[in-house]
């Protein structure tokens, strides 16, 4: 604990002669009506002793999606680069001329990422090995996690959003189905289908063709969505105007093991399969080899889409894969947290007030503060991991959550950077590379009721950083 706060205590005095804000850094922010008493900001030189200058920077603050930053450095540290996460299918019988007399037991372990193209080879492998027909059930073993109850309508009282899918140590598809809706060839009826197509979501007819513009069109096609955990429908009693082209949806729908259920019975059947069984939960059998393993792509790859994509599921299902490489399973948010805490204890991050909920930033009481950040941003830069963590960052103008900003300045391509938003925050982190190649540490978060407003003074202190920060005296502005 005394290490502990010796760490804050050398952070506040590092901070204490840099609390000025450049003039045009501190108009932004009054021309967006952000005051600055809501805004922490750090702007550092990589490899500088102090910041160039720091306001507030050692106030808890919600930092949104910034909070991704932490889950995937200390993943890329604590799992390895190349670390990758298993999906197993066991036989729980004897297979006999093609026939498993028993059930299929699938283990998950917390893969953030099984797509339909990887579920689809999953069960080519089962047929390659001689699986034709499964006379039992399908049984899973979901416990490698323990994530505690999660209601999907707590957050933002949108269920149903992909967002809002909680974490779970067999997550298929993102646990949700893509809508497509396009006019038919003859434009004068809606093709719609469904992605993937589960028995267990009953799809009903299509909207019907639209004239006028495109405009709202999901408002237009009178969807209505009805989860029941284990069965769901979809039906769309408005219209769809021609002039929309092609669009797809992305709803969640059925709770996890129903949704691995409906995966699994379409696309083994699909592979040539037979199965017309139940689903159950299971125990995977200990010491024995599965008869098949699903492998993820490497966790470098995974922490791009994390990063670069913001994606709030996949940061929830590294931040417990964290838990167990120092606790045994099942994998809670607690014990996650916990091994964060003692990694940066370990490697002398100092990062005080660090509140981690579910390691992705979705979460109101999820706090981190500037200064830290800019912390973890140069332990980041020192690490063996410094290159898979920059290139996981939204590049600006081109890339991620950044393509659409920075299009007007010279700072495109310039700036790697996380960015967050939460209704009351809006954030930004990363590293901001100068017209003479030196590298800087920026960090800002707002937490302000009109934080919406503060998007353009964050885009403003990154151009000003690019521009500037290099010449920038403090003295000439007083």
């Amino acid at each position: 604990m005394k290490r502990v706060l010796g760490f804050a205590a050398l952070l506040v005095f590092a901070y204490t002669a840099c609390a000025e804000v450049p003039r045009p850094v501190g108009q932004a922010f009054v021309d967006a009506n952000v005051p600055l008493h809501s805004v922490s900001l750090v702007v550092q030189e990589v490899g500088a002793a102090r910041p160039l200058f720091a306001h507030d920077p050692t106030r808890p603050m919600n930092p949104a999606s910034v909070m991704k930053l932490v889950t995937t450095f200390a993943a890329l540290e604590l799992l390895g680069r190349d670390y990758r996460w298993k999906t197993e299918a066991y036989l729980g019988g004897p297979l006999v001329d093609g026939v498993l007399h028993g059930d299929l037991i699938i283990k998950g372990y917390g893969d953030p990422k099984i797509t339909i193209e990887q579920w689809q080879s999953f069960m080519a492998v089962l047929r390659a090995k001689g699986l034709d027909r499964v006379a039992g059930d399908l049984a899973l073993d979901r416990t490698w996690f323990k994530p505690g109850k999660h209601d999907p309508a707590e957050f933002d009282k949108e269920p149903l959003k992909p967002y809002n899918v909680g974490p779970d140590a067999l997550l298929v598809s993102f646990n949700s189905v893509r809508f497509v809706f396009a006019p038919n060839a003859a434009g004068d009826a809606v093709e719609l289908r469904s992605e993937p197509a589960l028995a267990e979501v009953a799809l009903g007819a299509p909207p019907r063709i639209g004239n006028g513009d495109c405009g709202d069109w999901r408002g237009a096609v009178g969807a209505r969505f009805v989860n029941r955990g284990a069965t769901a429908s979809a039906a769309f009693a408005g219209s769809f105007a021609a002039s929309c082209g092609e669009r797809d949806w992305y709803v969640a729908l059925l709770d996890h093991p129903h949704f691995a259920f409906g995966m699994f019975s379409t696309y083994f059947r699909e592979a040539g399969g037979f199965f017309n069984g139940g689903l159950r939960d299971v125990y995977a059998p200990s010491g024995v080899p599965p008869f098949a393993t699903l492998e993820s792509p490497p966790l470098y790859d995974i922490v791009r889409d994390v990063n670069k994509l913001s994606n709030n599921v996949m940061a929830r299902q590294i931040f417990l894969t964290l838990a167990t490489t120092r606790h045994p399973p099942p994998a809670t948010p607690a014990l996650a947290a916990d091994v964060v805490q003692r990694f940066l204890k370990e490697r002398r991050i100092p990062m005080p007030g660090l509140v981690m909920e579910n390691g992705s930033g979705l979460s109101r009481n999820e706090r981190v503060t500037a200064g830290g950040l800019a912390q973890l941003l140069a332990a980041a830069d020192r690490s063996a991991a410094r290159e898979e963590f920059a290139s996981s960052l939204a590049v600006a103008a081109t890339d991620g959550t950044v393509q659409k900003r920075f299009q007007n300045g010279n700072v495109a391509g310039q700036a790697l950077l996380k960015t967050g938003t939460l209704e009351g925050v809006k954030a930004l982190a990363g590293y901001v590379i100068d017209a003479e190649s030196r590298r800087w540490i920026v960090v800002a978060i707002i937490n302000h009721p009109s934080a919406a407003r503060g998007q353009a003074a964050l885009d403003a202190l990154v151009q000003w950083v690019y521009r500037s920060a290099g010449t920038w005296d403090p003295k000439t502005e007083r």
